[in-house]
């Protein structure tokens, strides 16, 4: 998760056919007069300004601006970063440090990019300036109609974020609660595990439902999982009761973690 302060603009989502044959500079030129058309628009409605914090977080894909209390979430996808030190940028699809959740969407720009011949838009890491990465931020949103772009601030890496939708802060908070920051693997959905599976001994490997990594839940589902002497006290008690809960004394890992397990377990047989 990332906090500082503000900047956010955006504009109007795309019309296709404004797209035919134009050339790129062309192109690029109206996405950004669109863009700044529009940005006073975004400030006023959404009051961003008025906010005194600002979160990002590559595992919920949500950016959240704050006062205390009081918030406003986003859902957003990362177009890329813009290297002061080395004037270079370099599209989130192409950056392999950069979660799938929050670059898949920038595939788009990369696919519209082959079909009309953009070699800036389709080439990874390339030499730059930071008036031209906010055309490709603007470019991005344009294609993918977003609703608006924010660059957090920092001091040498600057890293430009397009904002899908707005969503209600209850589900914000639901989407916020199925996550966990792991010492060893950062962000991750949570998962939960019985006592005897921490470690790496091979204990047997029992799970709620069949799973595979990065595979998408139910709104109500988690990855549980638990050893085999807990399967055989649950099997005796007949249910997941007080007894058989108390026996495996389920605890909170990551999802990465989980099939760090699974694998011990599986892996080999």
């Amino acid at each position: 998760m990332y906090t500082n302060t503000k900047e956010f603009c955006t504009f109007d989502p795309l019309q296709k056919l404004f797209y035919n044959m134009e050339n790129y500079e062309v192109f690029a030129t109206k996405c950004v007069e669109e863009l700044k058309t529009r940005q006073s628009e975004v400030f006023e409605k959404y009051k961003i300004n008025d906010y005194e914090r600002w979160d990002y977080d590559q595992a919920t894909g949500l950016l959240t601006f704050s006062t205390g209390d009081d918030e406003i979430n986003f859902r957003y996808f990362e177009v890329g970063t813009f290297s002061k030190a080395q004037q270079t940028w370099m599209w989130s699809w192409y950056n392999e440090t950069t979660l799938d959740k929050v670059k898949n969407e920038c595939e788009k720009v990369k696919i519209f990019g082959l079909e009309r011949g953009y070699e800036k838009l389709t080439d990874g890491y390339f030499d730059s300036d930071e008036i031209e990465a906010w055309e490709f931020a603007a470019i991005a949103t344009k294609i993918t109609g977003g609703i608006g772009v924010y660059r957090p601030i920092s001091d040498n890496i600057l890293i430009f974020l397009v904002v899908n939708e707005v969503i209600d802060n209850e589900l914000a908070q639901q989407i916020k609660d199925k996550y966990i920051s792991c010492d060893s693997h950062g962000p991750g959905r949570c998962a939960f595990v019985c006592q005897h599976l921490l470690g790496n001994k091979k204990v047997g490997f029992e799970e709620a439902f069949e799973t595979y990594e990065n595979m998408e839940l139910e709104e109500d589902d988690d990855f549980q999982a638990w050893c085999n002497e807990c399967e055989t006290i649950r099997l005796q008690e007949g249910e997941w009761n007080e007894t058989s809960m108390k026996f495996a004394d389920i605890k909170l890992v990551c999802e990465q973690c989980y099939f760090n397990y699974k694998e011990i377990n599986l892996g080999h047989q």
